[in-house]
């Protein structure tokens, strides 16, 4: 007798094969035959016009807080999600000590725009090492989840304060080897770290990864090579990178005996040969026997911005001061003329320009009940009518809601010949798609939308992509690249993580606000259309497009849950 038997669907198993029409039958938590079904089942899915697929698995995101008020690490599974991981960009939550808990809290609401009081109350953050962390997810989650060591939290641990700005001695980075030895030992998927001159903690300064050396951070990739089943991701900056960090990237996938996974290649149409150049790195890397491989986004970029959390407006000159002032000091400086005199006189360089183009921006969602109206106009619309400038109008809709109001930025990357360059990226071998961010930048970004996104706009209304090489994409070719042991494919013997979807109208739905954070905060949220069906070990997680209050899900542990995906020049490095 199985378990649970899908029937009449299209199978797309995740290979880039052919799709075929066929039964899928689980038992035990695994996929035990593909084919005509001649067995009996305890529950039957009838999934006659639905595509079945593996499970989509997202390496990028931060769901490392999350984890403990929302053991459903919403709204993944309603995109079709079954496996995540999480601790990238250097930002962990573990290991930890009692010294660092307040820092890295503030850290995180920073420079991953997690409110601080959403971080304080819905985490207890009750434990030190990296296994005593894991051990408090098992048996919580809806999906499957595993985590990266962050660099900025170990470097916080072994030199404190001196951990922003200082240099490490070598006792110092033996110290931090020990740490994260320890932490992959314990069941830690890998390491992660940043040099992103955007990542800056709650007290306005960088992370205390962007302080590491190259020595520091090749003696710290080169213990994953020492643990089985391990990755590594990096954030190397921003733009066409110098020699010197080309160099270091080759350098730690070798010192690792790993891919090294870099965030984030961003696709314009008005400027390929960024992307273009960025790429070639991952040619010099397999020059030296190394691998380096982009992570690229599946959709358009658009972003929010508030005065609250001021994520992304540090970047403009003049603003980082007001920024870092507390909120009720913040808002007395935001109403004071001079004060407004001295932020318009600032204006943001290069790619960040459009940041301080206050007139572009459009009212996305706002509190007080006088703004109401507001919203889905430009802050030049409203300021016209007003007779106002633009800065100040944006301003004073601000302070009427306590600096909560969300700004949107004109989206970037939505012209046609962006999209046909993204369509083509994701099929680079250079490349996997993903950067959702799930979990981080709560109130600014939607990209958490990253897998409808694909198939909607992407594959079904652009068919920019085959729909069987869209779910290799967002399945097998993860899988593989982290050494996710017996995921990513619809094969027998392996988990039965699948998602049933109707490709003729999935799509990520219309985003909303939803106040449901601990301490009453609000996030963007998403649930995507067209997701019939997503199963875990068997399980349903999303029934009929609906969450189910199961949680089958595995806390994804190094060696036992993933495989070592080894470089051609690391056994000699």
């Amino acid at each position: 007798m199985l378990d649970c038997l899908l029937k009449n669907g299209t199978v797309i198993d995740g290979t880039g094969g052919s799709r075929h029409k066929a039964d899928v039958g689980i038992r035990n938590g695994r996929i035990v035959f593909i084919g005509k079904a001649s067995e009996p089942a305890v529950r039957t899915i009838d999934a006659t016009g639905l595509v079945i697929a593996p499970g989509f698995i997202d390496i990028h995101t931060h769901y490392d807080a999350q984890v403990f008020w929302d053991g459903a690490l919403t709204p993944s599974p309603l995109h079709g999600v079954t496996s995540v991981v999480g601790g990238n960009c250097g930002f962990s939550v573990a290991p930890l000590i009692a010294e660092s808990a307040d820092y890295l809290r503030r850290m995180l609401a920073k420079v991953e725009g997690i409110p601080l009081e959403t971080l304080e109350m819905g985490v207890d953050w009750a434990w030190n090492s990296f296994g005593e962390y894991l051990d408090l997810m098992e048996g919580k989650l809806a999906i499957n989840a595993g985590f990266l060591v962050g660099h900025s939290a170990i470097r916080r641990n072994t030199m404190g304060e001196a951990a922003v700005g200082g240099s490490a001695s070598p006792a110092e980075i033996q110290d931090m080897a020990r740490r994260l030895r320890e932490s992959l030992e314990q069941g830690a998927l890998g390491f992660s770290s940043s040099l992103a001159f955007t990542h800056n903690d709650g007290a306005g300064n960088p992370v205390p990864s962007r302080s590491a050396s190259h020595e520091e951070l090749l003696t710290l990739a080169r213990e994953l090579r020492h643990v089985p089943g391990t990755s590594l991701e990096f954030i190397p900056g921003l733009g066409v990178f110098p020699p010197e960090i080309r160099d270091l990237m080759a350098g730690m996938s070798l010192a690792a005996n790993r891919p090294l996974n870099w965030n984030v290649l961003f696709v314009n149409g008005k400027q390929p040969d960024i992307h273009q150049a960025q790429l070639t790195v991952s040619d010099e890397a397999a020059e030296k026997g190394a691998r380096v491989v982009a992570l690229t986004p599946a959709q358009p970029l658009r972003i929010r911005i508030n005065f609250a959390s001021g994520f992304g407006l540090e970047l403009v000159p003049g603003w980082k001061k007001i920024l870092n002032l507390p909120l009720a000091e913040r808002l007395v400086a935001f109403a004071d003329p001079a004060t407004r005199e001295e932020l318009s006189g600032g204006e943001a360089g290069g790619m960040f320009r459009r940041m301080a183009e206050w007139h572009n921006f459009i009212v996305d969602n706002t509190y007080a009940p006088e703004n109401k109206d507001f919203c889905g106009k430009t802050i030049g619309e409203i300021a016209e009518a007003q007779g106002k400038d633009p800065l100040d109008t944006m301003i004073d809709i601000s302070l009427t809601d306590g600096l909560r109001t969300s700004f949107l930025q004109p989206t970037r990357g939505d012209d046609e010949e962006t999209w046909k360059m993204r369509g083509e990226v994701w099929q680079d071998e250079r490349t996997v798609v993903g950067a959702s961010d799930s979990g981080a930048h709560l109130d600014m970004l939607d990209t958490f939308t990253a897998t409808t996104s694909l198939l909607g706009p992407g594959v079904r209304e652009r068919k920019l992509i085959s729909l069987e090489e869209a779910v290799r994409q967002l399945t097998d070719v993860p899988a593989s690249l982290y050494g996710i042991k017996d995921r990513g494919r619809i094969a027998k013997g392996f988990h039965a993580d699948l998602v049933v979807f109707d490709p003729e109208r999935i799509d990520p739905g219309p985003v909303v606000y939803k106040e449901d954070l601990p301490g009453g905060a609000c996030r963007l949220y998403a649930q995507g259309q067209g997701i019939e069906h997503v199963l875990v070990e068997g399980t349903d997680v999303v029934r009929s497009g609906t969450l189910t209050d199961a949680r089958p899900g595995t806390v994804l542990r190094a060696g036992r849950d993933t495989t070592s995906v080894e470089v051609p020049g690391g056994a000699s490095s």
